[in-house]
């Protein structure tokens, strides 16, 4: 086989294996449903439980996580305000964003976390930057109460 006749062939398998990945993606849809936010939030708090804290949050932060898909990712707050873990921005975590506020004024943070203290699970809220589309958008974030954090994942309107 010529050389132009193997590049033309990887170049067809290279098209077709990226058709089935991305047909996967486009049948699941653009952004994630609030289904979607739910199960991953309980897969989330399972691994927690499962692998413990230091191997949970350092998944839910990892760049390849398992607990990302498209717009959908995981955030672990303590209930002091502190980023355990945040599956879009690793620059967060061990921050504490007690007083961040929203493009509203909204202290969603403060808010997430008074929530956590008196639930066991909640929906919020709040706007925010969508991380495909870059643009501030309303965003609805589930959130389940483990020990003395706040699991979350969050869906864009």
């Amino acid at each position: 086989m010529k050389s132009t006749q193997k590049q033309l062939v990887l170049s067809v398998v290279a098209c077709v294996a990226g058709l089935g990945i991305a047909g996967t993606s486009l049948a699941k849809g653009d952004k994630a449903t609030k289904e979607e936010a739910v199960s991953m939030v309980k897969k989330g708090i399972t691994f927690i439980k499962t692998n413990g804290k230091d191997k949970g949050y350092e998944e839910i932060t990892s760049k390849q996580s398992r607990f990302r898909d498209r717009d959908l990712y995981l955030v672990v707050y303590g209930l002091d305000g502190v980023v355990r873990a945040h599956g879009q921005n690793q620059k967060m975590v061990n921050k504490n964003l007690i007083s961040l506020r929203d493009v509203d004024g909204k202290e969603f943070v403060k808010e997430r976390v008074e929530l956590g203290k008196s639930k066991d699970s909640f929906w919020q809220d709040y706007k925010f930057t969508n991380p495909v589309t870059k643009q501030i958008q309303p965003k609805q974030m589930y959130c389940e109460r483990l020990e003395d954090t706040v699991v979350c994942g969050g869906v864009y309107k």
